[in-house]
């Protein structure tokens, strides 16, 4: 049965299905991070810690591009149970690591399923459902993903502190085993007439050994500086073998990266819309936590579950964008909106200082969530409306392929402006002091750390450990410290609204496709004329008297 004619109760069943998938994936990526302290205490692996995330990141990314095609080729249903399965098997390996090596490796196979599954499970909805419902429910997935963000780190540190670090991996079976279970019986496999010859293996092997160079670059480069032999080493290797697959794509009959995507207005605009704002969704997940531990002096615990309104606010807003893109014509202004939201908010945190309160941190995350969850389900929509069913998986990977791209890019270069500016900001700010010379304070030993310098628990420590008459002096350190911290946050976040900016200006320019042109449309690789055909009909019926 066609996935378009499937009953209610048989879209449901599968919804469920790709929701607990995009949920299986989404969450690993945060639960695991809160276990890592724990990890390398018991396996003494220090020298590995970077490499079991970069390990994850890099295969992920890399397969994203490729599923994407492939499920245009041979159907969705194969890649979203290998998918799982492959994840849930990956997921049990890792849980029986007996070294860091060991775990690198398997956490470099679950990336692969991982991948897998986020550049499929967005594209089932664009199989089941007609653009309106589609519009709908791809900001409940997209709340999901943000969700996924938030609970993760709690449940991570529930599960290492109650039965042990190997639980955030073991977790993913019974939810994996759910969702094989209810994909397996509620999605309908289409069939397909595409064959294993027509795969463009040589584009996927030059494609991913441009992107190993090119991740591990900027993964390393909160270790290693951008002018540093290794970085730009790996950058250069990394430029030379992507110009390759520019190359090798042309030629291919069914590539892997369609380069004739590019010359279509509503695919580029909205690539490089979510490029951009990944700048202020990761700026705001991995270093909002520094305002509330470090400039607020708020616990780990509390610190995680305030940034839970970003994400009610990156859901109800998700919701709201579907229903208005399905009633105005002109839905550039939800683009516009929704980035311009996002450096509203960006810049409100770059404002932070020690007298702020959490609740303005609060309202600003509100403002970032709400701008995301008006860009996120805009993106997708508008590619997938705009192309033929054909490409659709293509079209839709890309996106997610450019918006993890740009969260990496985003990580490494906010990480960079706070590793290399952070101790010279607290050590100005400790020096005004004129502290007597026989108070030892930590700046020495946390170096550039944020971890060190704003550990609670390490502070306590160190406090604890001084003389009485040193203790006010103490507290001066750590409110300048909190002080230094705030005023390189301003750079970051400076930084990131400036970058995200760019989204704004090319919203502008977008191109809108009517939802409804591209829905049934199965025809072969004639994305770019149908979809221009769209564009052409929308603005001619712009121009019509009312």
């Amino acid at each position: 049965m066609p996935a378009n004619n499937l009953t209610r109760g048989q879209k449901v069943f599968a919804t469920a299905g790709v929701m607990l998938a995009l949920l299986l994936a989404s969450l690993d990526q945060t639960v695991v991070g809160t276990a890592m302290p724990r990890i390398i205490s018991e396996l003494n692996g220090l020298e590995y810690y970077a490499w079991v995330t970069t390990a994850y990141l890099v295969s992920s990314t890399i397969v994203v591009p490729i599923a994407g095609k492939l499920g245009d080729m041979f159907g969705r249903k194969p890649f979203l149970l290998t998918g799982m399965v492959g994840f849930v098997l990956a997921s049990a390996l890792c849980g029986l690591s007996q070294n860091m090596f060991q775990l690198t490796a398997f956490r470099a196979i679950q990336g692969l399923f991982g991948g897998m599954l986020f550049a499929t499970v967005f594209t089932v909805l664009a199989d089941i459902f007609p653009p309106e419902q589609r519009v709908k429910l791809q900001g409940v997935f997209g709340g999901v993903f943000g969700l996924s963000s938030v609970i993760g780190p709690t449940l991570g540190g529930w599960l290492t502190d109650g039965l042990g670090w190997r639980w955030v991996f073991y977790v993913n079976l019974p939810v994996g085993i759910l969702a094989v279970t209810v994909v397996a019986l509620g999605l309908p496999y289409v069939r397909s007439h595409a064959n294993w010859r027509q795969i463009d293996f040589l584009g996927g092997a030059v494609l991913a050994a441009g992107l190993v160079p090119l991740l591990i670059a900027l993964s390393i480069t909160n270790t290693h500086a951008w002018t540093s032999p290794e970085v730009l080493g790996l950058l250069i290797l990394a430029g030379v073998l992507l110009i390759s697959f520019f190359f090798v794509e042309r030629r291919a009959s069914e590539p892997i990266v369609p380069f004739q995507l590019f010359k279509l207005n509503a695919f580029t605009i909205t690539v490089i819309i979510a490029f951009f704002t990944a700048f202020g969704m990761f700026g705001s997940i991995i270093f909002v936590p520094l305002i509330y531990q470090g400039v607020l002096g708020v616990s780990a615990t509390n610190s995680g579950q305030l940034l839970t309104p970003m994400v009610l606010g990156l859901i109800v807003f998700s919701i709201v964008s579907g229903q208005l893109m399905i009633r105005i014509r002109r839905y550039r202004v939800l683009a516009i909106a929704g980035a311009s939201a996002i450096v509203g908010g960006l810049l409100l945190l770059s404002q932070v200082t020690v007298g702020t309160s959490q609740w303005e941190v609060v309202r600003d995350l509100v403002i970032i969530g709400a701008g995301l969850g008006t860009t996120f389900p805009l993106t997708i929509n508008v590619v997938q409306s705009a192309l033929a069913g054909k490409m659709v998986g293509v079209a839709t990977s890309q996106v997610q392929f450019w918006r993890n791209l740009g969260g990496t890019v985003g990580t490494a270069v906010l990480g960079s402006v706070l590793a290399n500016r952070l101790f010279d900001s607290v050590q100005k700010q400790v020096a005004a002091l004129h502290l007597p010379p026989q108070i030892k304070l930590p700046t020495s030993q946390g170096g550039s750390s944020p971890q060190a310098l704003f550990d609670p628990n390490n502070l306590a420590h160190l406090r604890a450990t001084l003389p009485p008459q040193a203790a006010p002096l103490f507290d001066q350190f750590i409110h300048a410290t909190r002080l230094g911290l705030a005023d390189t946050l301003h750079s970051l976040f400076l930084i990131a609204a400036a970058v995200v900016a760019i989204a704004i200006v090319a919203s502008f320019f977008l191109r809108e496709v009517p939802l409804k042109a591209a829905a049934g449309r199965n025809s072969g690789f004639s994305e770019a004329p149908v979809a221009e055909e769209a564009e052409e009909e929308f603005e001619r019926k712009e121009a019509l008297p009312a």
